[in-house]
């Protein structure tokens, strides 16, 4: 009978959170982080509502494993490429003064959150609402990485100088009070006083970078990834399990293993099908089950028998908002008191270390259980009310016509009709050559900025600035060196990189991380072939007035919108929409999604009217 139960129980959990997106779109209440809703539903179902979950095993093992993997996500989520100086650059391109290092600014305004932490948790300690100031800092000072990343995307503010500013104080959150979280139970755990063990697992990390570093780009690595065996998929739980089972023999929380996995795995630079897959299987299964049973938990009621922790709730909240506004001010600087105040509320938002540590509170017996539930429930305020408050106020007031910078590498009969034929206002080009060559400048652009090199030796051009631009296209007539550029390149967090390679294993290979590859010998083929076998199709990619074009979908006002629904009347027509790695056939009822690229096609004017709607906000 319990057997039963207990498959019930499970049942129950899995139907509640498969049907907790799906209620989501169906009120349309995008305003509400997924994760939230999964705990609301939780609550409905769990102690505070109908009752329906009852204790199982099934239950308490699933959901120990989605926090492990959500604690490996977080990891996984950091970008350690926007610490690079050419990101810092970057950030700064279109600031009217000049803003200081980004790190830098983005690590004194944390450590301006965390000194106003403790202060405020010293006064929580003063009037007796909690016994440890040092919890009570880590609580009121962590940032959900995990909320302000989708924010930032639907607020099409990642790619700008605030946005990134934001992101690089939540991610030195992130990472901070992860291990100051570790630090803390090695002080007040069952086996305190072990701290320095903690040295042991970070030492064990990184060996375990090297050693992935080495075996990345193996030939047979690359031949087991695929087909029944996933090496890579297998790698990737391996190193999970290890690192929680290192984490917990030292005496450290089986989270931080987990979340250190992640940031190794970030480090390493996975290819996207397979952060794909573990998104997929994380959000999809594990984790959801995690944030459900973290409702079915909580006892709301029991808050109201306890007059103390329930005045807590809405002390703790204005202490998170106090925390974050007042450091946040320093970018009063260089933005708007609007945008500040947006960002500071946005910074707000935790979620996740806050259930971890007040988890760990309970466990310690440092907090009750009805504190642990209102610290959980103050968390799940501050995830439904600052995102939304963020995207309400927050203006994109940088130039929306941002010049993408690109560096061609070589400067020959493949590059140079390129670069005449781009547009200056979308693209600033720079060519790096070993030999300035005598160069027809009277046809198109009449001025090419053009550094000569002494060689293309990877110190010469990072030296020379050439990995500083958003596009980088290698062309020089050594294939060897095309792929030793772009590979570096690349690992280096150029976002796009484009290739001349004419060989198609290694082709093959630069495709599989991430690099575009062109083929003279190849395109002359295709070019010749499709002339023969269907000129018209030629003739659109090659005549002004039945051109292709490509449409980013940036403008959060027609997301979910139907086609036939559209209110563009203009004489244009959409030939594919692209979405992730999915390649859609537009028909009426097809919807548009934020981030989508359309590619259509029709009269120049009306090209130009689609896209000033769809992609400026």
């Amino acid at each position: 009978m319990e057997h039963a139960e207990s498959v019930s129980s499970l049942v129950i959990v899995i139907i509640a959170a498969f049907l907790t997106p799906i209620l989501l779109h169906r009120f349309r209440l995008k305003m509400i982080p997924v994760v939230v809703a999964e705990i609301i539903i939780g609550l409905i179902i769990g102690n505070s509502g109908f009752n329906l979950v009852e204790e199982s095993n099934w239950l308490e093992t699933l959901s120990t494993l989605g926090f492990i993997f959500l604690m490996f996500l977080s990891g996984l989520e950091i970008d350690f490429s926007i610490f690079s100086s050419k990101k810092q650059r970057k950030n700064q391109k279109n600031m009217t003064e000049k803003m200081p290092n980004p790190v830098l600014l983005a690590s004194l305004v944390f450590v301006g959150i965390l000194i106003l932490s403790f202060i405020l948790s010293y006064l929580f300690v003063l009037f007796g609402f909690i016994d440890n100031v040092y919890l009570m800092t880590l609580i009121i000072s962590t940032i959900s990485l995990g909320v302000v990343v989708p924010t930032l995307k639907e607020a099409q503010a990642m790619q700008t100088t605030v946005g990134q500013t934001i992101l690089l104080i939540a991610v030195i959150a992130d990472l901070v009070t992860m291990i100051l979280l570790a630090v803390f139970v090695s002080f007040y755990g069952e086996e305190s006083g072990n701290m320095w063990l903690l040295l042991i697992l970070f030492g064990v990390g990184v060996l375990l970078y090297f050693v992935g570093k080495y075996f990345r780009n193996q030939s047979f690595i690359e031949t087991m990834s695929k087909g029944t065996i996933q090496i890579g998929t297998r790698a990737v739980f391996t190193l999970i399990i290890f690192l929680v089972a290192l984490s917990e023999s030292v005496g450290a929380e089986n989270i931080l293993g987990a979340f250190l996995a992640g940031a190794l795995v970030s480090l390493l630079a996975p290819n996207q099908e397979l952060v794909q897959k573990l998104d997929s299987f994380g959000y999809g299964f594990l984790i959801p089950i995690f944030f459900v049973m973290v409702g079915v938990d909580l006892d709301l009621w029991a808050l109201f028998d306890e007059p103390k922790v329930l005045a807590l709730i809405p002390l703790l909240f204005i202490a998170l908002l106090i925390s974050k506004v007042i450091p946040v001010a320093v970018l009063r600087k260089w933005y708007d008191t609007k945008t500040v105040v947006a960002a500071s509320m946005l910074l707000t938002s935790t979620l996740s270390l806050v259930i971890a540590a007040a988890t760990i509170g309970e466990r310690l017996e440092i907090i009750s259980s009805e504190m642990h539930g209102a610290l959980v429930l103050v968390a799940v305020l501050s995830c439904i009310i600052t995102p939304s408050f963020f995207k309400k106020y927050y203006e994109n007031q940088e130039e929306v016509d941002y010049q993408q910078t690109v560096s061609f590498i070589g400067t020959n009969q493949a590059t140079i009709p390129v670069v005449r034929e781009l547009d200056p206002k979308e693209f600033e080009t720079h060519l790096f050559h070993t030999k300035q060559e005598k160069l027809d400048v009277k046809k198109g652009r009449t001025i090419f900025d053009i550094n000569e090199l002494n060689n293309y030796e990877l110190d010469t051009l990072e030296a020379s600035g050439v990995f500083d631009h958003d596009i980088v296209v290698v062309s020089t007539g050594n294939e060897y060196k095309n792929e030793e550029i772009a590979t570096y390149a690349k690992e280096h967090g150029v976002e796009r990189v484009i290739a001349r390679i004419e060989n198609p294993v290694t082709e093959k290979k630069l495709q599989e991380i991430g690099i575009d590859v062109f083929s003279v010998l190849m395109s002359s083929k295709t070019l010749l072939k499709a002339l023969i076998e269907a000129p018209n199709v030629v003739n659109i990619f090659t005549q002004q007035d039945s051109a292709l074009y490509e449409i980013n979908m940036n403008n959060a006002n027609y997301d979910g919108t139907l086609l036939r629904e559209f209110p563009f009347t203009g004489d244009v027509i959409m030939v594919r929409i692209f979405r992730g790695k999915d390649s859609i056939v537009p028909h009426g009822d097809t919807e548009l999604k934020l981030n989508d690229r359309l590619v259509v096609t029709g009269s120049a004017e009306y090209v130009e009217e689609l896209q000033q709607i769809l992609e400026y906000v």
